[in-house]
């Protein structure tokens, strides 16, 4: 009977469609009822098993062993009668486990039938589905689930025993032999039908057109191999049977411009089989045996049709239990490393030889290996197999990315993948872009992050791949590839190497392959160059938002990396490498000059319209000017400077519907930049046209307009006539900081305090002291313009010993306290004497000052010397002669010297009488306060009648308490950093705080970074007697902490311990001032991590309720972590994992970033610091320290107010 059914099966020759169409019909009949029965049956012997399952084999190798042909029975049926086969032997191997020659015949016969699709494809499936039984087998219940497409399932029987499970999984993934004889037609061609069907038709059995579905076969089979490695692993799986149309673009036409790439001597690669199946049973039941557990997180899926589709490699979270990366290598690495070296031509160099090992392939032979690698051969397989080779060189790089902290990969494993990758970033004579490089960059973005041995020999020819694919905007790849993510990866591998060139600069890269070649070693230090360089010409063309963004801090990084390298050398007076040059183009001033321009450009040109990229930009400018780079022109200062100015322009004049948060967002974000500006260069504003521009601004974001209009012909409107229309009140209150920067700050911080505080320490209580009156009672408070708190003190000071009027003033505003003392003066004091003393006396007698002109006595002639010559007439005798007036004139004359004689002594006796002029004895009581009130116009009245300042009653219940409530306001941001160390495998909370008490327990880089935070300062007013621990402890804010602060910010590092902080400041808020208490300090995490893997079993809850932020009213989901990790090379590798609540990230430091240790400690308080000052951006109803401080003014105004009329007030200024 069995023989009668067999007969169904059999292909005849030449037979009609109708036919064959019957027979279809029957035989699947035929297959349903064997279904059923295995399915059904609980009666059957082991000999009834290994008939039926006998029965299966002969069926299928009746239908699949023989060449395709299109539409025949075996066409039709291949796919069923495979499905049933594989679960009618699983079902065996659970009632009845098949013997080992039935194993044996399943495995030739299989090896016959590889040129079918169906065959590769079930057998892919059936293999994944048997790894995640094993999967569950082997690993613990939390480890993390495989997730796949759907329709690559295969049902496996339950009743399968654990045992059987791993025995049938693992005879199964050897069924097929190598997968990577699928690109070899000779191999797949020299079977028993095949060779009849070559005589037949006397030709090469090797092209049959069945055979061109081999590329096809070979991307499936690897395909399968990559998603039980990613099960391994823990990470999503691609698609494995492609469509038609996916078919096509997946497996293209060779193009004719394709060339296969050269070959490359090397000393010993293996070629003439791999190891015996017995060899791999051994070495897999030690993989199996050693694995663990792990989990992992999984990125969004999309089109896949090679590995490298993933939307994103590097948000794949690999769980620190997954298995090692020799035991995956042991299991899968012969087949990935000889498929990843498909068509490379790498083993066509007659000076190479395999392994002498053969593979036990059956009947069939494989001993024609030497002869596959001809020209043309190789020549087709670039070309045809290249998707196949880059999905086997996208799961090596996963594998080789997956290893863990301290973890050690076999050397013959390095080399062999090193050799595979240097293959596969080679660029052809075309420079193309192919499958491989693709791959190859995609998966490997974590290779330079994670100290494999060697790897830096790659590092010139990754960069090369870089400086191929980064700076082409367009840029062809397969439609399956997503370009940004692509970009992404590159940017990623790019970051990683950003410290090479500037921290090992004198570091020769070896050679992988030697050439002997009389060129000079290359050093990492000449690659500085190139680095810069790509790094500009990617951001020059990059368009995706998270990549600019990523490009930004990058390139931030490298900025302040080599300004500290460059100023380094030059302290120590070290002789100047060509590399760090000052004078060179790619010198740190060199590469300030080139950052300035393309950000400033690309700012107000294409990125002011997205507020990520704009708030990336403007924190890249403020990391410029703090870089300390000297020598730049005055020009490039002025230059970014005015760029800045005009982004604020165009953003306020932007028209009404287009105005939103982030858009105000970005003009408050750029008034601090211009601030940061001015307090790095306060020389900025000895320029006539760069103050101006930056006044204009302010006015602008004040008022919401300028004086000159947009238009020059437009008439200056003078600020009085304005009328005040802020943007908004964000950028209002941004301007007046820029306005206080400019007038206080600029150039005069630090303060003779210190950056501890911009306020005055200057107070009452110290005034007091220096007073004849001890009493509070003696200030005079006033609010003036309902903003700022003036407290007026009329005793003049005890080292005053002129009793002049003097008042002191202490000015309580938005942006701090501020302490003067005014004394009225009659000179200036250039012009007052020297003497104390006198200068009390009075201003004396002026000095009298002979200015008369000298009298010159001149005789005078009333006569010319000639006149007794002339002639008389007659007219001159009727003058009469003076003889007879004598007598009268000498009476006159007599006269007039009697009175003036009794004038004189009338006046002499005046004289006598007379008394001196004094001045006023000087006064020792004064309106002091009523003087200067009215001096400076105080008292006058504003528009409307309204007085501009309110006295205040000082006496009422609780006044100085808000007083001193308003003096503890900060005027600054003020935020808070925990810094924790985590040593390997640690996840509870009180053994990773237990480890800063001792510095045994903490590495040294962890305590040489932390000091790098801040200066140590000591906390006002601790009185608690609790010794810190030598591993940071003594920073635990007990009673030091690490603080640092500039002109706007404060940032206090601390290192919690077992020791919980005081909550004295929560235990004095009532209810009431929690509510209305607005918080202002986003929590922020610095993480140390000796096991980078540690990252994921960290516990933010506890450590959050631990360091009092849950009091705060934070939850772990608002809490920012920055993880480093610190490389064997002395590199840091950075790992940030933002807020699950509205997730916030920032420049510098981007996740996965590798930065060196020179300035490490300032790029985790910068990023910090621009974590938390995006954090305040982003939320909208958030009032900055001076708003904060003007509000409790006014509320001090309001509940304080002194009830009197104006005329009231002027009568007590004169008491």
């Amino acid at each position: 009977m069995c023989k009668k059914i067999f007969n169904k099966y059999k292909i005849g020759l030449c037979e009609g469609a109708d036919t064959i169409k019957r027979q279809a019909v029957l035989c699947h009949r035929v297959l349903r009822t064997l279904q059923q029965a295995a399915h059904c049956s609980t009666i059957m012997s082991h000999e009834t098993w290994e008939a039926l399952l006998i029965f299966m084999l002969a069926i299928n190798e009746t239908l699949l062993a023989t060449p395709t042909t299109k539409d025949d029975v075996g066409d039709q049926l291949c796919e069923r009668v495979l499905s049933v086969l594989f679960e009618v032997w699983l079902i065996a191997c659970g009632k009845s486990f098949p013997s080992p020659p039935l194993w044996r015949t399943l495995r030739e016969m299989a090896m016959t039938w590889r040129h079918r699709g169906a065959l590769i494809s079930t057998w892919a499936k059936v293999c994944l589905a048997l790894t995640h039984r094993l999967i569950g087998i082997m690993f613990p219940p939390n480890f993390p689930k495989h997730q796949y497409y759907e329709n690559d399932s295969w049902t496996v029987p339950n009743d399968l025993t654990d045992e059987t499970v791993a025995q049938v999984w693992f005879r199964l993934l050897h069924t097929l032999g190598s997968p990577v004889d699928l690109c070899r037609p000779q191999v797949i061609s020299q079977t028993p039908k095949f060779l009849q069907y070559a005589m037949v038709l006397d030709m090469d059995p090797s092209s049959h057109p069945c055979l061109t579905v081999l590329p096809i076969n070979f991307l499936i089979a690897i395909k399968g191999i990559s998603n039980i490695v990613d099960a391994f692993l823990g990470v999503m799986s691609e698609q494995l049977v492609l469509t038609e149309e996916d078919q096509k673009k997946e497996i293209p036409t060779p193009p004719p411009h394709r060339r296969p790439a050269k070959s490359f001597s090397v000393s010993s690669v293996s070629h003439k089989g791999s190891k015996s199946s017995a060899a791999l049973i051994g070495v897999s039941g030690r993989a199996l045996s050693a694995s663990s557990a792990s989990s992992s997180s999984t990125s969004s899926i999309t089109t896949i049709s090679g590995s490298w589709d993933i939307s994103s490699i590097s948000a794949h979270i690999l769980a620190p239990g997954r298995p090692k990366c020799n035991s995956i290598l042991h299991l899968f690495g012969e087949w990935l490393f000889e498929a990843a070296q498909t068509g490379t031509g790498l083993y066509a160099n007659p000076n190479l030889s395999r392994e002498n090992n053969s593979r036990q392939s059956g009947s069939l032979s494989s001993g024609q290996n030497d002869s596959l690698e001809s020209e043309t051969s190789i020549s087709l397989m670039t070309s045809r197999y290249q998707a196949g080779r880059a999905t086997a060189l996208a799961s090596l790089c996963r594998i080789f990315c997956s290893k863990k902290t301290g973890e050690q990969i076999l050397p013959v494993y390095y080399a062999r993948f090193y050799l595979v990758l240097l293959h596969g970033l080679k660029l052809n004579d075309k420079r193309d872009v192919e499958e491989s490089l693709v791959s190859i960059l995609m998966n490997s973005a974590d290779l330079l992050r994670l100290d494999l041995d060697g790897i830096q020999i790659l590092v010139p020819h990754i960069l090369q791949s870089l400086e191929r694919v980064l700076p082409d905007k367009d840029l062809t790849l397969k439609p399956s590839v997503n370009m940004s993510e692509f970009r992404r990866a590159c940017i990623n591998i790019l970051l990683s190497i950003l410290p090479l060139p500037l921290h090992f600069p004198n570091l020769v890269v070896r050679e992988l392959i030697s050439t002997h070649s009389d060129k000079p070693h290359l050093t990492f230090g000449q690659l500085k160059s190139r680095v810069m360089n790509l790094l500009i010409n990617a951001l020059q063309v990059e368009t995706d938002p998270h990549n600019t963004h990523l490009l930004l801090g990058g390139l931030l990084v490298m900025v302040q990396d080599a300004a500290s390298i460059e100023r380094l050398m030059g302290e120590n007076q070290l002789p100047q490498l060509t590399s760090y040059s000052s004078s060179s183009s790619d010198s740190a001033n060199s590469l300030f000059v080139k950052a300035t321009y393309l950000v400033c450009h690309r700012l107000i040109s294409s990125w002011k319209g997205d507020l990520g990229i704009s708030l990336a930009a403007l924190e890249l400018l403020c990391g410029l000017a703090n870089s300390g780079i000297k020598d730049i022109d005055h020009v490039e200062w002025e230059r970014g400077m005015k760029w800045v100015c005009d982004y604020i322009v165009y953003q306020c004049w932007r028209p009404p519907q287009a105005h939103s948060k982030d858009l105000h967002s970005s003009v408050v974000a750029a008034f601090t930049t211009v601030s940061v500006w001015i307090m790095a260069q306060p020389s900025l504003l000895q320029n006539k046209q760069c103050l101006h521009n930056v006044l204009e601004v302010v006015e602008l974001g004040l008022s919401g307009s300028k004086s000159q209009g947009k238009r020059r012909d437009e008439p200056i409107k003078m600020k009085d006539e304005k009328e005040l229309k802020p943007v908004s009140m964000r950028v209002r209150d941004a301007a007046e900081s820029l306005l206080t920067t400019i007038l206080e700050h600029a150039g005069h911080f630090p303060t003779m305090c210190g950056p501890e505080s911009i306020s005055t320490l200057v107070d009452e209580n110290i005034l007091l002291r220096q007073c004849s009156t001890k009493s509070a009672s003696s200030f005079k408070y006033f609010v003036l313009h309902n903003t700022i708190l003036m407290a007026l003190l009329d005793d003049p000071l005890e080292n005053h010993e002129e009793p002049r009027p003097v008042v002191n003033v202490i000015l309580r505003g938005g942006f701090g306290r501020h302490a003067w003392s005014f004394q009225l003066r009659q000179l200036p004091r250039h012009r007052s004497n020297a003497s104390r003393g006198k200068g009390q006396s009075g201003p004396g007698r002026p000095v009298f000052l002979n200015t008369n002109p000298q009298v010159q006595r001149v005789q005078h002639k009333f006569f010319p010397d000639s006149i007794n010559k002339i002639p008389r007439c007659a007219v001159e005798h009727s003058i009469p002669v003076l003889d007879g007036d004598v007598s009268e004139i000498s009476h006159l004359l007599k006269q007039q010297k009697e009175l003036e004689t009794e004038a004189r002594l009338m006046a002499e006796n005046v004289k006598k009488n007379s008394q001196e002029c004094h001045p006023p004895r000087v006064c020792g009581e004064f309106q002091t306060t009523r003087l200067f009130l009215s001096h400076f116009g105080f008292l006058h009245k504003l528009e409307g009648g309204k007085c501009s300042l309110l006295a205040l009653d000082s006496k009422k219940d609780g006044f100085f308490k808000d007083v001193e409530m308003l003096d503890r306001m900060e005027p600054r941001t003020s935020d808070t950093c925990h810094v924790f160390y985590v040593r390997a495998g640690q996840s509870h909370y009180q053994d990773i705080l237990a480890n800063v008490e001792s510095n045994c327990l903490v590495s040294n880089s962890f305590l040489q970074v932390l000091k790098t935070f801040g200066s140590p300062k000591k906390v006002t007013g601790s009185s608690q007697d609790v010794e810190g621990g030598s591993g940071g402890g003594w920073f635990s804010g007990h009673k030091h902490v690490l603080y640092w602060a500039d002109s706007m910010s404060q940032v206090t590092f601390i290192v919690p311990t077992l020791q919980p902080l005081p909550k004295v400041r929560h235990q004095q808020i009532g209810n009431e001032d929690k509510a209305k208490r607005q918080l202002t300090t986003y929590p922020v995490f610095i993480v140390w991590l000796e096991n980078i893997e540690d990252h994921i079993d960290f516990p933010l809850e506890e450590m959050i309720n631990h360091t009092g932020c849950g009091q705060e009213g934070w939850s772990s989901q608002n809490c920012t972590i920055i993880f480093i990790h610190a490389l064997q090379s002395g590199l840091f590798r950075i790992k940030l994992q933002p807020s699950t609540n509205r997730p916030t990230v920032a420049t510098p430091l981007v996740d996965g970033i590798v930065v060196g240790k020179n300035k490490v400690g300032a790029f985790i308080r910068q990023t910090a610091l621009n974590i938390c000052r995006r954090k305040r951006l982003d939320n909208e109803s958030y009032q900055p320290p001076h708003t904060r401080r003007r509000l409790k003014i006014q509320e001090i105004s309001t509940k304080y107010e002194l009830k009197d009329s104006r005329a009231g007030l002027l009568t007590s200024l004169f008491q």
